[in-house]
């Protein structure tokens, strides 16, 4: 990776604080594309950090309010390229233990897909120090409840919502995904009248069960769901998508690496969407880091990946 893409990195990180400071919204930035880079680059010296493209056709709306509580406002950035017909959204969820991490770190993925005619929206949503569940979960509701809402002004079929999450971003995603129709986990003080529902789940790396023989969830988890397993065993049982995935679950796809820990429930999780004949693929990045789409050469796989299972899933529909 280059001197200048560095400085992209550091420059849009500093911009995102900056506004969020604002708000005085306490903040963990310890887990950013930077970090994970010089992280994984130990073992994996050949990688690239995949930044956005300088020149592309792809238009960037950015830091679009799309939810206010009180005077925190909540931002996501649209991704698309200008078209007549209308074309399915790509909800984006950033990972970061549900602690750390920020909307940018998913625009890379955003614009390529963009490219490929996907209309892609990265969300922020609070994070543990700020709110613990389930007010993330109703964050990342309410902007699929805004991109359905507004979707002719961004030449999205309505009927047509993914959502995509990495590691965290990745459980939360799939949390989405089966709690479609089931209203308590929904902000009902925006948008009453509008669908939460997506049609289709993408989960990059993502635990479908924090309290499992494979999972190693630990310190993060607990910060998140507010308090250990032994103090507080219902929220983490409620708080696993394995707990709620049944008939509307959507056509999903899982891109998996080799770490056992991340796949805690997939096994379980995919089979019941068999007894329910519903459609998924799964996907191995073998000899890569957990945070493998951030990265070349795997980040091409994975935009392949996703392009193609949403060409499925929604040619069918």
């Amino acid at each position: 990776m280059t001197l200048k893409n560095l400085l992209k990195i550091v420059v849009v990180l500093f911009a995102v604080g900056q506004t969020m400071a604002q708000y005085r919204v306490p903040l963990d930035t310890s887990y950013t594309s930077r970090s994970a880079f010089l992280k994984a680059q130990k073992k994996y010296p050949e990688i690239e950090l995949v930044t956005l493209k300088a020149e592309s056709e792809v238009v960037a709306q950015r830091d679009i309010v799309y939810k206010s509580i009180g005077e925190r406002d909540l931002h996501l950035d649209a991704f698309f390229k200008p078209q007549k017909e209308l074309r399915p959204a790509i909800i984006l969820v950033h990972g970061g233990g549900w602690k750390s991490g920020n909307k940018t770190m998913q625009q890379p993925l955003a614009q390529q897909l963009a490219e490929k005619g996907w209309v892609c929206f990265t969300v922020e949503y609070r994070l543990s120090l700020e709110a613990q569940f389930p007010e993330g979960i109703k964050d990342v509701k309410s902007a699929v409840k805004y991109v359905r809402f507004n979707a002719e002004s961004f030449g999205v079929d309505a009927s047509k919502i993914a959502v995509l999450g990495c590691s965290s971003g990745a459980q939360m995603a799939s949390f989405i995904a089966t709690t479609n129709g089931n209203s308590v986990f929904d902000d009902m003080d925006v948008l009453s009248e509008i669908s939460s529902n997506v049609e289709a789940l993408i989960n990059l790396d993502g635990v479908l069960a924090f309290h499992h023989p494979k999972s190693e969830e630990g310190t993060l988890s607990s910060e998140w769901l507010g308090g250990t397993y032994q103090e507080r065993p219902e929220i983490w049982n409620q708080a696993s998508a394995l707990s709620h995935v049944n008939e509307k679950t959507p056509p999903s796809l899982f891109i998996k690496s080799d770490f056992e820990r991340f796949q805690a429930g997939r096994d379980e999780f995919v089979e019941i969407l068999e007894q329910n004949d519903i459609y998924y693929e799964i996907k191995s990045i073998h000899n890569a880091p957990h945070t493998f789409w951030l990265f070349q050469p795997w980040f091409d796989e994975v935009l392949l990946s996703v392009d193609q299972f949403l060409k499925t899933v929604f040619s069918n529909n």
